[in-house]
């Protein structure tokens, strides 16, 4: 009996899949951190025979070279894949037999990559479901402009040829299962929903319901900026990652801390934003741990730069480095846990700022206050409505333009708070006097401020 496992990485907006049957089993796309696809087989009593990889991904660091060295698997990569490691072939029409009556049938599917190359599951010879990697998404398809500019319409029109072969050569009942569009930049827009079907697609995806040339015009107007640490994912996935070290990083204390950011290197508290804000260790900034760690800190951080982590406690610690070992920051240069205050050097204290929530900005501006709004929210957001008066600088292009920000005390908000934080930290770091706007962006107007449509 077919089974398909979904491992959700939700701090980059992924899904790995499992798959088999009752005694052996293909991995889809696997996180880097391979330790939960080995438990989730073992969980399953299965053995993983292949392990397999729909494209060189832009997006993360692929376990997938790990993993078959692990279990000893066939590893499976798109053969027009540029990559560096031995690993086996596949092309479009190849098959492999995952367990009894149980086969995987390769189905090249470019677009999101020139390579990218969809499986197919037969079960008894019947097609029950696709793994469609970065091509046919939940409501969407996986967005063309990460390999090379020059391909970006070239690609855009191969996804939309793409997606229409899947809809001819599959039954609506089969299961479309990709990997991304939960969250994850690599998608061209967001999925509705958590499930799918080839015959759902067929009638809701802008892929499969517009012609081609309307298509592609849409999807290049309206893809966004795209994260800075995508252009180190692929060469590292083609290169073949190192194995992961998730042992406990350099324990720091207050002096070196200190040091550490004279030296000009980035010390991240993994805290609340509730929490950094009424008190931390000046010059520190606020990443927060629950929120998408990896996607930030790695878009905004200078590659390759070291990292100190500090954390409330062990366990906070351990999987931040997890999420960060995803994006090929692999090791803290030291870290530190417990209460802030153990973070300073002798002689130092904790610094804080306010935050308040657009009610309180209204005041503020009421009262007559020299108030500065710092909207971070992305181009595309703001689009649909913003402040009046505010000045634009999307989070991940403020550390470089943090002196286009107007004299005076600023007050910076995003959509909900995430990014006002680590925005905020920024700025105070800078030495800025900053608040944070910890609301939802819908309670601007209903608190009276005026908000104007347009960019």
């Amino acid at each position: 009996m077919f089974f398909v496992d979904t491992l959700e990485t939700e701090g980059l907006g992924n899904r790995s899949y499992l798959a088999g049957g009752p005694e052996t089993a293909v991995v889809i796309d696997p996180p880097r951190d391979v330790e939960r696809v080995v438990a989730a087989a073992a969980g399953r009593g299965v053995r993983i025979v292949y392990v397999a990889e729909t494209h060189v991904h832009n997006d993360y660091v692929s376990g997938g070279l790990e993993l078959a060295r692990l279990t000893g698997a066939q590893y499976l990569v798109p053969a027009a894949a540029r990559v560096s490691f031995d690993r086996t072939p596949i092309c479009d029409g190849d098959t492999v037999g995952v367990d009894s009556g149980l086969v995987l049938r390769a189905l090249a599917t470019p677009g999101h990559t020139p390579h990218h190359t969809s499986f197919v599951v037969v079960e008894d010879g019947r097609e029950v479901a696709a793994f469609t990697g970065g091509s046919l998404l939940i409501g969407s398809v996986g967005r063309p402009d990460l390999v090379e500019p020059r391909l970006t319409e070239g690609l855009a029109r191969a996804q939309h040829a793409s997606a229409h072969r899947l809809a001819a050569e599959l039954d609506d009942a089969v299961q479309v299962l990709p990997t991304h569009g939960f969250g994850s930049f690599c998608s061209s827009s967001q999925a509705e929903g958590d499930a799918t079907t080839i015959g759902r697609e067929r009638k809701t995806n802008d892929a499969l319901t517009m012609d081609v040339d309307a298509f592609v015009a849409r999807m290049l107007a309206g893809l966004e900026d795209v994260p800075a640490y995508y252009a180190h994912m692929g060469p590292l996935n083609a290169a073949g990652p190192a194995t992961v070290d998730l042992t406990p990083p350099k324990a720091a204390e207050g002096r070196e801390i200190a040091e550490r950011l004279a030296a000009g290197e980035w010390v991240v508290d993994l805290r609340s934003r509730t929490a950094f804000s009424q008190g931390h260790v000046a010059g520190t900034f606020n990443f927060e741990a629950e929120g998408k760690l990896a996607t930030y800190l790695a878009w905004l951080i200078p590659w390759g730069k070291p990292v100190t982590l500090l954390a409330e406690s062990a366990a906070q610690l351990a999987d931040a480095q997890r999420e960060l070992v995803r994006v090929g920051i692999d090791r803290p240069a030291a870290g530190a846990t417990g209460d802030p205050a153990s973070w300073l050097s002798e002689g130092d204290v904790l610094c804080s700022f306010p935050r308040a929530d657009f009610a309180a900005l209204r005041k503020a501006r009421d009262a007559g206050e020299e108030v500065v709004v710092l909207d971070v929210r992305r181009d595309s957001e703001r689009a649909d409505g913003y402040v009046k008066d505010s000045v634009h600088i999307p989070v991940h292009e403020l550390r470089e333009r943090t002196g286009e920000v107007p004299a005076g005390m600023v007050w910076v908000h995003c959509a909900g708070g995430m990014r006002a934080a680590i925005a905020a930290s920024l700025l105070d770091a800078a030495g800025r006097d900053v608040v944070a706007v910890d609301d939802g962006f819908d309670a601007a107007l209903s608190a009276g401020l005026t908000v104007t449509s347009g960019s």
